[in-house]
């Protein structure tokens, strides 16, 4: 067949449609303190706040890992909270501890 014969010929104009695209806002991911929580855990320990901060810390990440981003910032809250407390307590003993020494009250000799 020839490309002039009247089988080949088209009357359809093909215009090019606009590509759609969905656009979804990004989705941001909880925090959830673990690196806080383990420096607060070994170093500043006072009443055990910083391994409770570590638990929830670990929860917030489980809860990440299986896509539940709720119960993630729900346990990422939980933990930034007990870090805030175990990081102000701590602050407020060794402030108890410079204030009391440099008085002089654990090394005072009597005579």
């Amino acid at each position: 067949m020839e490309r002039n014969s009247p089988l080949f010929k088209s009357d359809h104009t093909y215009t090019k449609q606009p590509a759609i695209q969905s656009v979804l806002p990004p989705v941001v991911l909880p925090r959830d303190h673990i690196g806080w929580s383990i420096i607060n855990t070994v170093y500043m320990n006072f009443f055990c706040l910083g391994a409770v901060a570590l638990y929830f810390s670990i929860k917030s990440r489980d809860r990440k890992v299986v896509g539940d981003l709720e119960g993630a910032r729900y346990y990422g809250s939980k933990a930034c909270c007990f870090n805030v407390t175990a990081l102000a307590v701590s602050f407020l003993l060794l402030l108890l501890l410079l204030f009391i020494t440099s008085n002089g009250a654990l090394c005072r000799e009597y005579t």
